[in-house]
């Protein structure tokens, strides 16, 4: 791929942290990739010239983490336009939940609604299985990237 990649997660617990930097080792020899906290990063910094990779799980009845709360917060305060912009995303969440995934998906919703296109297929880890979410997650970014 010709553009660096940032991978952002938004943790309760920190898998989805976990699982963001056993992403970042699976795919650094392909492209600069670099991991960031959420709560971290400033959305004025979204770039048409990076490839983001979005990894949150779902807190409660159905919200993002904490870890995810002032990017979401700051996505709606300022607005920016997100034209331009390509992410992938992977959701960590347990089925057995009436809202499986929905963390993920409500970043998912954010960004698109700001002009943002995702690409590829939406990634999900059930905890419900017992697997890890790293295995998961660096399954799905190997094939991600082996499809770009």
């Amino acid at each position: 791929m010709s553009k660096d990649i940032v991978i952002l997660f938004g943790t309760e617990s920190g898998n989805a942290e976990f699982a963001a930097e056993d992403m970042a080792a699976a795919i650094e020899s392909d492209a600069e990739v670099t991991v960031v906290d959420m709560t971290d990063f400033d959305v004025s910094e979204f770039s048409a010239d990076v490839f983001y990779v979005l990894i949150s799980s779902t807190h409660g009845e159905g919200e993002v983490p904490s870890g995810a709360r002032p990017f979401i917060e700051a996505l709606n305060s300022n607005a920016p336009d997100l034209s331009g912009v390509e992410f992938a995303v992977f959701g960590l969440g347990d089925s057995t939940y009436e809202h499986y995934s929905r963390g993920s998906e409500i970043i998912e919703e954010k960004l698109r609604s700001l002009g943002a296109t995702r690409i590829g297929l939406y990634g999900r880890h059930d905890a419900s299985d017992g697997s890890l979410p790293n295995d998961a997650a660096v399954e799905w970014v190997k094939d991600l990237f082996a499809t770009l």
